[in-house]
């Protein structure tokens, strides 16, 4: 009898040792920070390339100068076009503003907005940590990596439920689909082109999106020049608005 209950006992380990690691065991919430952590460092600056393109073919691009502090802040500085320059955006936590030139006071705007039309709302353009703004309420395994599934943990969120593909090696996102409470798909996102861009700082390169409701639309963010730079927190502020262009 005791060499049987050791023989089942020696089987369950060997079970155990050479079995998967199962969903019970990791922390989505701990990778979803690991996730933030690899696409954004804790203090940075970056320019991108935001391109919107219409059903017939028609192109607009915004190329933009922006800083990211922390888990909620980030300011930004429209480069071109010409209409553009000058303008800028501040993120802090659920508070987003818009700064023109010729207005001369920042002006609230909203998540679902965009200041830059196209597919790509303020949430997207003006992105926080996504620790930040969401939960991770279960998360799944699969061949191909983790799959995690967030709730929105405050109400002005573009998206009230986010599910995120990732690769499990790298912990970077190749997919994030968004839906409306409703349970209605908003939009689908895509991380493309893998790029070191030095000092430890591997992520997408490219951001595309599309949606089933602006059907035959895409618009992509492309990533260049992405450093670690210490920034100062006065410059994520309404009075600094003005002089993000400064910061280059």
């Amino acid at each position: 009898m005791k060499k049987t209950i050791m023989t089942a006992i020696f089987a369950l380990f060997i079970i155990m040792m050479f079995s998967p690691i199962t969903v019970y065991a990791l922390d989505g919430n701990e990778i979803l920070k690991q996730v933030d952590g690899n696409l954004n460092p804790e203090s940075f600056e970056m320019y991108r390339k935001l391109i919107n393109i219409e059903p017939d073919g028609t192109k607009k691009e915004f190329v933009m100068f922006s800083v990211k502090k922390g888990k909620e802040k980030i300011a930004s500085v429209f480069l071109s076009p010409a209409s553009e320059k000058g303008r800028s955006t501040l993120r802090i936590g659920e508070n987003m503003w818009l700064y023109i030139p010729n207005v001369g006071k920042p002006l609230r705007i909203t998540s679902l907005q965009s200041v830059t039309g196209g597919v790509f709302n303020n949430s997207d353009i003006m992105r926080v940590d996504y620790s930040a703004e969401y939960n991770c309420e279960k998360i799944e395994t699969t061949d191909k990596g983790y799959t995690l599934y967030l709730k929105a943990k405050l109400k002005n969120v573009a998206y009230e439920n986010v599910t995120m593909f990732l690769d499990s090696e790298k912990l970077l996102p190749h997919k994030i689909e968004c839906y409306a409470a409703s349970g209605m798909l908003i939009k689908n996102l895509y991380f493309k082109d893998i790029k070191d861009f030095g000092n430890g700082v591997v992520r997408p390169a490219v951001i595309e999106t599309d949606s089933p409701l602006y059907k035959g639309y895409k618009s992509y963010i492309v990533f260049a020049k992405v450093k670690t730079k210490e920034l100062a927190d006065e410059i994520f502020s309404l009075n600094y608005m003005n002089k993000i262009d400064g910061l280059r």
